[in-house]
């Protein structure tokens, strides 16, 4: 016991937790320290609650992403839904439509095309329409029509969009032909029966005057200066009767048979060389003014000369022979027409006379039959033009006679 006591009291003695010379023992923690440890977990603490809060800030804005995104996409869907039948109703359309729809690609090759097209054309998808126009189509006399067999076809051509697409519209026009030929023949027929007292009255004049004068010639005591006097009378009325019959066949007929394509200066050139004689053997200055550079037109040739000197023969008549008459023949073209006129200076018309100037039998001439000018109006609407008149009294007379030109 003792030598445990002298053990115990020989050992080092345990220095006082706060030390005896003030210094920090090993398990302690100075105050510096211990700032800055709180300091430390302050600002963990506050990084803690900002990162809840942007989290909680984040999950904020996911949810309203995701209404959002939801909406749209109701939106996209209900988009589509529509858009789906659109394409549905517009795919019934195309194919109840009567017409023909092809859609071309930019190189011009058919990219779809509804049951009509393919039923008047044939099968055309994946091919040129240029194709489609040499082996199918065969142009016709009136612009935009085409022959297809038996069948007669108006075709229309529209840019689709910027990228050079083409909409083709076909459409059969075989029966409204058809309806549109017999409508001109009964029109015909019509202003033929209107006109049959008419044309009596007019044959019974000059025929009368031929009998009378044939008549006299059975007279054997009839001197002969007399008899070939009277002779070339009723040769003369038999002659007028000869050209108002002709004129009534003309006009009866009403078709033009037979046509070709020829350039418009060509038939100016014609009728110059045939009318301008007669200016000049009358005093009467004429001009050509020929603007229609090469424009081509396709008719029959004789049938437009015969209805243009019907209107120089007409200017002829009207002007003073004074030494001031003129007489001008003039062709202006357009984009899809030329416009032949024939202007004169002479003494023009009311607007009751202009107003029936292309009526049958109407004629201010005494030795006019009256139908020179409604045979013109014929010819000109039998070959898909028209023809009218612009006069004032004491300011002349311009006749306007519009066609068709050949397109390239």
């Amino acid at each position: 016991m003792e030598i445990l006591a002298a053990s115990a009291s020989s050992a080092s003695p345990v220095p006082p937790v706060g030390g005896t010379n003030g210094t920090t023992g090993a398990g302690e923690v100075s105050p510096g320290e211990a700032q800055r440890l709180a300091e430390a977990f302050r600002i963990f603490s506050q990084a803690s609650e900002e990162l809840s809060s942007a989290y909680a800030e984040l999950q904020g804005q996911v949810s309203r992403l995701t209404q959002e995104l939801a909406v749209a996409n109701g939106k996209l869907r209900q988009q589509y839904q529509e858009k789906a039948a659109l394409t549905e109703r517009l795919s019934l359309l195309l194919a109840a439509l009567p017409a023909g729809v092809v859609v071309l690609g930019a190189d011009g090759r058919v990219l779809t095309s509804n049951p009509a097209a393919d039923e008047l054309l044939g099968a055309t998808l994946d091919r040129s329409w240029s194709e489609v126009e040499v082996e199918s189509l065969q142009a016709t006399d009136t612009p935009g029509e085409h022959l297809c067999g038996e069948r007669r076809l108006a075709i229309a051509v529209t840019p689709l969009d910027s990228a050079g697409g083409r909409i083709v519209l076909v459409h059969d026009i075989t029966e409204a032909q058809q309806l549109k030929t017999q409508a001109a023949r009964n029109h015909r027929l019509a202003a033929m029966g209107e006109m049959a007292a008419q044309l009596a009255h007019q044959l019974r004049t000059p025929l009368a005057a031929a009998l009378l004068y044939a008549g006299n010639l059975e007279n054997p005591d009839l001197p002969a200066a007399t008899r070939v006097s009277i002779a070339e009378k009723t040769v003369a009325r038999l002659k007028h009767l000869e050209r108002l019959i002709q004129d009534m066949l003309l006009f009866a007929r009403g078709e033009v048979l037979g046509r070709e394509s020829f350039a418009v200066s060509d038939l100016l050139g014609e009728l110059a060389q045939t009318f301008e004689p007669l200016a000049q053997n009358c005093g009467i200055h004429f001009v050509v003014a020929d603007a229609s550079d090469g424009t081509v037109v396709i008719g029959n040739r004789k049938a437009l000369t015969g209805a243009l000197t019907n209107l120089l023969e007409n200017a002829l008549q009207a002007v003073d022979v004074d030494g001031a008459a003129r007489i001008t023949l003039a062709a202006d073209p357009s984009a899809e027409a030329v416009t032949i006129r024939v202007i004169d200076n002479g003494r023009g018309m009311d607007a009751i006379t202009a107003a029936r100037l292309f009526e049958p039998f109407f004629t201010t001439r005494p030795e006019g039959t009256g139908l020179g000018l409604a045979i013109a109006r014929g010819v000109a609407r039998a070959h898909g033009g028209s023809i009218e008149v612009h006069s004032q009294p004491g300011a002349g007379a311009e006749f306007l006679l519009t066609l068709p030109c050949q397109t390239h």
